[in-house]
């Protein structure tokens, strides 16, 4: 394994190492950096917010920053959400949404309603709720015997749908929610799947009574060329869950919101009916202070003529890749454009991603495949120049390989 690259400063789409070499950033970072490093705008809010409140306890307090980011997300959020809880991770905004949906139904009594679809190829955090909705596989090998009971399926196309709709009618009874990342499987492999059989899926689960939750960490913000994937669906969540870009990338922060029917089978005198859930850093004070300061780049025209520019360069650029026999099954959604290298096995141990990596990181590019998935999701900074070179060397990096 090699050594990891000591990083001092990040500015734009590049990151430093400590002996002066500068890498464009891929993939944002582990997809959470929207706007580049060391934004000055995100960085003059949070500093403003630390001179006046930096921490408070969410619990009988709360404060400005906490409730303008509510007010500005239920807004454009897909569908008809009301309410917002805060946690302070990906992982957690799932676990909370997980919980809060089987705990829907016992608070109205149906007990039976415990457990939770999702697809296969799915991952939700590393949590152990978040575990037991993620597909089987090396991330959580040693904790497999420790999961609640989850029904994993396939993700839909038009030759699947019947026999999908039949067995979620068959055990609609027991099911309290699905759970999935619309459009873009992402530490799964990038596995993109078509929004129409989706929407058929959709139907059929929301009929059946059963509650979604989108999982929109990795795709909301405008990875997929709408701010949310759900947007180009036609069925909208009950829940759905936010993180990683929710702050461009410069602080941690959760967000599960959820729909006025959700919050009302909490709205009772019963105490044992609460939603006993928090974090010590819910909804802290300066992460909601870099939300809104990402929001508002994310408003601002040229941040939108970026994403565009991103999405017409990747689907130009996958043409481009059906020339090379090496590799396979080249994707594009919006920001996001994956493809496999056709060499061992399809999995997250193939060591070709070392080897990628690291011929990137000697040409200035900071690649990290998941196995034998290549992709890229560039921060919306990236000048066209830039994604130019990333293109480049990804090329060159197949013609070396083979």
């Amino acid at each position: 394994m090699a050594d990891p690259v000591p990083v001092t400063s990040g500015k734009g789409s590049y990151l430093f190492s400590e002996n002066g070499n500068a890498y464009l950033d891929a993939i944002s970072s582990w997809w959470v950096n929207l706007h580049g490093h060391g934004h000055p705008y995100i960085a003059e809010k949070i500093y403003q917010q630390a001179l006046t409140l930096e921490q408070v306890i969410f619990a009988g307090f709360t404060h400005e920053p906490a409730v303008r980011l509510a007010e500005r997300l239920l807004p454009v959020l897909p569908g008809n959400f009301s309410k917002i809880f805060y946690s302070d991770n990906g992982s957690t905004s799932t676990e909370v949404a997980l919980k809060m949906a089987i705990q829907f139904w016992w608070n109205q009594g149906a007990t039976k309603r415990k457990k939770i679809l999702a697809f296969k190829n799915s991952y939700h955090g590393d949590t152990f709720g978040a575990m037991s909705v993620s597909d089987r596989s090396v991330f959580t090998l040693a904790f497999h015997d420790l999961f609640f009971e989850v029904i994993f399926i396939d993700t839909p196309g038009h030759s699947n749908i019947s026999a999908l709709k039949k067995l979620i009618e068959d055990q609609a009874e027991t099911i309290a929610a699905f759970i999935y990342e619309p459009l873009v499987q992402g530490a799964g492999g990038i596995k993109i799947y078509d929004a129409a059989p989706m929407n058929e899926l959709l139907d059929i689960v929301h009929h059946s009574g059963i509650l979604c939750i989108a999982d929109e960490v990795m795709t909301g913000f405008g990875r997929t060329g709408t701010l949310f994937a759900s947007e180009q669906l036609q069925v909208q969540p009950d829940i759905i869950c936010l993180s990683k870009g929710l702050t461009g990338g410069t602080m941690a922060l959760g967000i599960t919101a959820c729909t006025e029917q959700v919050y009302q089978a909490y709205v009772t005198d019963d105490k044992l009916k609460t939603f006993f859930h928090g974090h010590s850093f819910t909804a802290n004070p300066l992460a909601c202070t870099a939300a809104l300061a990402s929001l508002d780049l994310l408003e601002k025209d040229d941040c939108t003529a970026a994403q565009k520019m991103i999405c017409k360069m990747n689907l130009s650029f996958a043409e481009k890749l059906q020339q090379y026999r090496s590799i396979k099954e080249i994707r594009v959604s919006g920001t996001i454009l994956a493809f496999e290298i056709s060499r061992g096995k399809d999995e997250y141990l193939n060591q070709v991603s070392a080897t990628v990596t690291s011929l990137a990181l000697q040409q200035g590019v900071y690649l990290r495949p998941l196995g034998n998935t290549v992709y890229i999701m560039p921060p919306y900074c990236i000048a066209k120049n830039e994604l130019e070179k990333i293109y480049a060397v990804i090329e060159k990096i197949i013609d070396e390989i083979g």
